[in-house]
Order: C-alpha cells, then structure tokens, then sequence
C-alpha cells in the first residue's frame, strides 16, 4: 500500500513537473515567434520560406525535419509566387539534410511547388549565409525550425543582410499544442545556447 502511494505521488509529481514545462514551453516558442521580424505586412507580392534543418543520421528525414518541411510548406501561400528553400547539410549523414527534406516533400507529402536547395550549411549561420541568394529575390521572407531557431536565424539575417531582415515576417511553425515534447528540450536547447553566448561575450 505504502509503495502504491509513493508510486502515486512520484507520478503525480512527473505530471505537475511536465505540465508547467509544457506551458513554459509554449509561451517561449509563441515569443519567439513574434521577435526578430521586419515592417513587412506578409501579405501579397514573392515569398520565400526557409525551412531549416535538423541532424538527420538515416538515409529518410527524421521527425523534426518531417515536422519542419510540414510546417514550411503549410507557411507558403496558396499562389505561385512562392519558393521554399531547404537548407542543411550532411551534418550527420551521408546525405544532406536539405536532400532529405525535398524527398519527403515531393515523395511523401506530394508537394508540386518550387524548391531551392542549399545542401552545404553545417551550421545555423551557414544557412542564412548560403541561402541569401535564395531568397534575394523575395517580398517577404519567412524562416522555419523551432521557434527559438527561428529567431536566433532571424538574428542571423539581421546581422548579414539587414536589408533582406526588414522583409521577415511570421512563418507557421508555432501552434498551441503541437510536438511538446519537442518543444520542452528546443527550449531547454536556447536557453543552453543563450547562456554559453553570454558567457563568451563575458568572460569571468
């Protein structure tokens, strides 16, 4: 009976302890979202989206990047003025995340528009480095992973090309409710980030 109710208890706890971090969660990924945009309305004229991607050690995309390329293209407007540009590479594979990527748009998702492939980045600067000629062209620019990524390459863009900066809008990636779990350890990840990049600036 004692065990019984220490079991209860322990797991009573674990669902406490789970549901504030998925609040937590939620309301970062949601202030993420909204930081880091330009004056741009998001509405009429050439989009492009940049869906960033995630390590990927398998020969098919992996959840996060299933996840992304969903939430990219979900992010794209029903015209043909848009352009999604998948951008990774074989940071962990073989194969270059962004290949992946247009695989499982094209093969699994049945996806017809247009994509542009930047297939070397190794890193989250790399990406916005490699796909400004991407996206030069566009009137708005929307840029996908996890909210807290999103935002931290949005940074990117504003410190390469603040021109290009000023037409970031919202992308789709953040709804209530979506992969918490997920959402948790990105939040975990940037604070992470955050905190090693203070501590670099500011040296003891």
């Amino acid at each position: 009976m004692r065990s019984r109710r220490m079991l209860f208890r322990l797991l009573r706890a674990g669902a406490v302890i789970y549901a504030a971090l998925a609040v937590w969660a939620e309301v970062a990924h949601w202030r993420s979202s909204k930081r880091m945009l330009g004056t741009k309305s998001g509405t009429g004229g050439s989009q492009a989206v940049v869906v960033l991607g995630f390590r990927n050690r398998g020969s098919t995309a992996n959840f996060i990047n299933r996840y992304r390329v969903r939430a990219g293209i979900r992010s794209l407007p029903r015209t043909e003025d848009g352009v999604l540009v998948l951008s990774g590479g074989s940071v962990a594979g073989d194969v270059a995340e962004a290949v992946l990527m247009e695989t499982y748009a094209r093969e699994v998702l049945g996806y017809t528009g247009r994509i542009l492939l930047d297939a070397d980045s190794r890193s989250t600067w790399q990406n916005i480095a490699n796909c400004v000629p991407l996206i030069e062209h566009a009137d708005t620019i929307k840029i996908v992973s996890n909210s807290p990524h999103a935002e931290v390459a949005r940074e990117y863009l504003w410190a390469q090309r603040p021109d290009l900066a000023g037409r970031l809008v919202r992308g789709d990636e953040h709804r209530f409710g979506e992969i918490v779990p997920i959402k948790i350890a990105a939040t975990l990840r940037a604070l992470l980030f955050r905190w090693r990049a203070d501590v670099a600036a500011h040296p003891a």
